[in-house]
Formats: structure tokens, C-alpha cells, sequence
């Protein structure tokens, strides 16, 4: 049965967290990817940054929607337009990056990637020893390891 192990990358490209939207758009472009793991000066990994994460930065703002109840005004969806606007006016991919990151042990089985890439529509999964990043797991990694069973 094949592993993380097996199908990673494991050099992986990252990017600092201090990189601005056209360094990261240039990572992505020219090495074909369509995320990497942000990481502070010391290599620790602070999160992921993808392409949408780049896309969402130029996106339209949504303004909420406002119900109005007798005298009173109600807003839906502040919270997300707070979150819109803080990724809008993001100068460095620290600012637009997901921290809140699942990887994947290296030990793990293909299907147990398959199912957490699928479930948490994840593209791009960084794949850990001991806590530390060690690869990177893309679908087309995945694919790829399907032609070879």
C-alpha cells in the first residue's frame, strides 16, 4: 500500500511570510503549482497560500445584507465582509495564507489522502515527520500514484 511517503515531493517550495502577492504569483506561475506552505524566517510553517487565496484578494467586496425591522437596522454577513476586506487590502501573503493548516503524517495511506483532499477540498497537503515539513502532496501527486498501483 503506498504512503504519503511515496508520492510527496519532498523539495518543497515555500514562500515567507513577509512575500508579496506578485513574488507568490510568480512562485505559483513558474513552478506550476497552484499552492505552497508559508513559513517564517526560522522554516517553521505558518500556513498555506493558494491560488484562490491570491484570486479571492481580487475579488468584489459582497456588502451585506440589511434587514430593516421596525426602527432598527440589521446587518447579515458583517463578519464575513470584515474577512473580504482584511484579504483586499492584504500586502503579503502572511495576511491572505490559511493557518489553519492540515497535513497529513508521512506514514499515511493514499486513501486516507484521498478522502481528507476530497472532504476538506484541499489541493495542495503538506505532509509531516514529527511535526516537521518534510513534503508536499498535490492531486496531480495523487494521480499520479494511481498509475502506478
Amino acid at each position: 500500500m503506498l504512503k504519503a511517503k511515496d508520492i510527496m515531493t519532498e523539495k518543497v517550495i515555500t514562500v515567507k511570510t513577509g512575500a508579496t502577492m506578485e513574488e507568490l504569483a510568480r512562485v505559483l506561475i513558474e513552478n506550476h503549482i497552484s499552492g505552497v506552505p508559508v513559513v517564517d524566517d526560522q522554516g517553521k510553517m505558518i500556513g498555506v497560500v493558494t491560488e484562490n487565496d491570491l484570486i479571492s484578494k481580487n475579488s468584489r467586496l459582497h456588502i451585506p445584507t440589511v434587514l430593516r425591522l421596525f426602527d432598527a437596522y440589521i446587518p447579515f454577513g458583517t463578519g464575513k465582509m470584515e474577512s473580504e476586506i482584511k484579504k483586499m487590502t492584504a500586502t503579503t501573503v502572511y495576511e491572505i495564507c490559511s493557518k489553519d493548516v492540515i497535513t497529513v503524517d508521512q506514514e499515511a495511506s493514499v486513501e486516507y489522502i484521498a478522502t481528507v483532499m476530497t472532504e476538506k477540498k484541499i489541493h495542495t497537503l503538506p505532509v509531516t515527520r514529527e511535526g516537521k515539513l518534510v513534503g508536499i502532496i498535490g492531486r496531480k501527486d495523487l494521480i499520479r500514484s494511481m498509475s502506478v498501483q
